[in-house]
């Protein structure tokens, strides 16, 4: 495809309030990011790596070094979608420097085009900073993966007055700051769509609401490639494990009876015949 006739990959100001719904999901990887990239308005290079590829059992593992390394693979194998990178848990949280210098190595490391990163009010002077030194930020609020301990665990957030209250606070302070857009994750709905209503950047839900303005889901989840466990904001459109336990049981089978390979996948020089 020559430069002229290739598609523009999307930047930040594509993603839009109030349109046509936006479409996430996750990538770790470059052939799986060519895979979603003609589908997607924005791919992101979740911390959820951590659980999906690496199987620890959160993602506070994660370091700065995975998510670039990672994220670099998906802006190699993609070419029209916008690339966000989730910074790591303890990249950001120390200082406003530091979070700077962490989301510009990302940036300069991997070519995305934005960082994300999780927290309410008490991370807005942060994003404030960054999008200031032109870091574009997606925010994150609600259900925040990085802050499971101190959350008590993996829980809906927005349940009750007060806890409704601070998840809108908390939307309404990142997206003041300057955040493009706003994920909101495991929240009650009702919540999700106040939020919608009242921010002026995009919402993208994740366990939220279908009024949010876009939607992400993680890929391994959609595909049925991660079976542990199903939350229930989970729609399966494919079920891949069993293809692949299947395929791997039959390649083991011919191998053992001698049936593979064969003489057409071995290599001979001109003058032989297998």
């Amino acid at each position: 495809m020559s430069a002229q006739t290739q598609a523009r990959r999307r930047a930040i100001g594509d993603l839009k309030k109030g349109g046509t719904p936006i479409v996430g999901l996750t990538a770790y990887t470059a052939p799986i990011a060519g895979f979603l990239d003609p589908h997607v308005d924005f791919l992101l290079v979740g911390d959820s790596v951590g659980m999906v590829l690496y199987g620890f059992d959160s993602t506070l593992p994660v370091t700065l070094d995975m998510m670039i390394a990672h994220g670099a693979a998906v802006v190699r194998g993609s070419s029209t979608a916008l690339i966000a990178v989730d910074m790591p848990f303890g990249s950001y949280q120390e200082s406003r420097e530091q979070a700077f210098r962490n989301a510009a190595r990302i940036m300069a490391e991997t070519g995305c085009a934005a960082v994300k990163l999780e927290g309410g009010r008490e991370m807005a002077d942060t994003v404030h900073f960054l999008v200031e030194r032109g870091v574009p930020v997606m925010g994150h609020v609600g259900l925040m993966p990085q802050s499971v301990h101190t959350a008590g665990g993996f829980r809906v957030q927005g349940r009750g007055e007060d806890a409704a209250r601070r998840v809108a606070a908390d939307a309404e302070a990142i997206a003041q700051a300057g955040a493009f857009a706003l994920v909101i994750e495991g929240t009650i709905e009702k919540v999700a769509r106040a939020i919608t209503a009242a921010v002026p950047v995009p919402t993208i839900g994740i366990g939220a609401s279908p009024a949010c303005d876009g939607q992400i889901l993680v890929t391994d989840d959609v595909l049925g490639l991660f079976t542990d466990f199903t939350p229930r904001f989970v729609r399966r459109y494919a079920e891949l494990a069993p293809l692949i336990g299947k395929a791997a049981e039959q390649y083991a089978a011919d191998v053992r009876a001698r049936r593979f390979p064969g003489p057409e996948h071995c290599f001979a020089t001109k003058k032989e015949t297998l």
